[in-house]
């Protein structure tokens, strides 16, 4: 098989040949049609992450091999199949690609949550994922079947779909007047907004960097922004809700995001942190119980939350998020333009 991979940290994709796996037990090869460009994949790229006072962690420590294809929005058709998925799949199917894998034997993985394991494998990260003419998913329950959607649309709901799926129901259940601050206007921010939308909800504030970007907010459905800058932001976010809020989601999660979104939240109110930017957070301790606070991580979503979102998106409608596709082979030019912040939505790679 063909990937476009990374071969060294930072440096262009390189075009190389791969063995196209032979798939065993559970496992399907797909051919794939489709493959997001996730935020997440600079990160991977370039090989490390800001751990702040802590320095930096580099992906090699924690079982990274090169060369990877990365990837991990994925949809493809089913081409061949272990003896064990015998039954549950047939050539030319159609499916979303549950990315998040597991060891597949603990008890996260047996209950359908392999997000959790601490033994992760996933596609696009520690296996070859979708910048690639083939990709072998590792379990024939890791398919989505997302018939009469957009399969550009239905790629994304493997990551910034279920991620912000999965961060919005840590919050829930508010009433829907009641704001949630969206904390970037990127490709999760709008997908966010998409989902709240679609489940109802009413006040949705965003809050970006950018003009483009919030103007983009608003057009999917956002009832207010905010331009964050170096000074004001939280004024200026409790402003636009009428009060100090009861949930924010940090789908950016820097130092900076952390500290104003911290510092906009009322008395009970949960901070979700998502992003991967980097650096640290300082808290003054006695807030945390004086006024009940909630700070909680989430981490993408699991195979159960995507076949929840993928019916919510056939059965009531889920807003479409800008996109552009690009073919395969423009893998690197696409990462570098998600780099330096000209892609509003998703870029998502087809094949020829």
């Amino acid at each position: 098989m063909r990937a476009w991979a990374v071969v060294e940290n930072g440096k262009p994709l390189q075009e190389i040949e791969l063995p196209t796996p032979t798939p065993t037990g559970a496992q399907v090869l797909l051919e794939v049609t489709h493959a997001g460009v996730c935020h997440s994949d600079l990160h991977i790229w370039e090989g490390e992450y800001d751990m702040g006072s802590r320095g930096t962690m580099r992906m090699v420590d924690r079982g990274m091999k090169l060369p990877l294809a990365m990837g991990h929005e994925i949809v493809g058709r089913v081409i061949a199949w272990g003896p064990d998925a015998e039954g549950h799949v047939k050539a030319g199917d159609h499916r979303i690609v549950f990315p998040w894998v597991g060891c597949g034997v603990c008890e996260h993985c047996l209950n359908d949550e392999e997000n959790m394991c601490s033994a992760g494998r996933s596609l696009g990260v520690y296996q070859h994922g979708g910048y690639a003419t083939h990709v072998l998913a590792t379990h024939w329950k890791h398919l989505v079947a997302f018939d009469g959607l957009d399969p550009s649309l239905a790629a994304t709901y493997a990551c910034s779909g279920i991620t912000v799926f999965s961060a919005i129901r840590k919050v829930l259940p508010m009433r829907p007047d009641d704001p949630i601050v969206i904390v970037g206007a990127g490709g999760l921010g709008l997908q966010a907004v998409a989902v709240l939308r679609a489940m109802d909800h009413q006040r949705i504030v965003v809050v970006d960097v950018s003009e483009e970007k919030l103007a983009a907010a608003r057009a999917q459905g956002a009832s207010d922004t905010v331009l964050a800058s170096e000074e004001g932001t939280t004024k200026r976010i409790i402003a636009a809700a009428g009060g100090a809020v009861g949930a924010v989601i940090d789908l950016v999660n820097g130092t900076q995001t952390a500290r104003f979104a911290f510092d906009a939240l009322r008395k009970g109110g949960k901070l979700v942190q998502v992003g991967l930017f980097g650096g640290e957070m300082a808290v003054p301790l006695p807030l945390m119980p004086m006024r009940a606070l909630t700070i909680r991580g989430s981490y993408v979503g699991s195979v159960k939350e995507l076949r929840e979102l993928v019916g919510i998106a056939q059965s009531r409608g889920l807003p479409a998020i800008p996109f552009t596709n690009e073919p395969l082979h423009n893998a690197d030019a696409a990462l570098n333009r998600l780099k330096d912040g000209k892609v509003t939505g998703r870029i998502v790679l087809t094949a020829a």
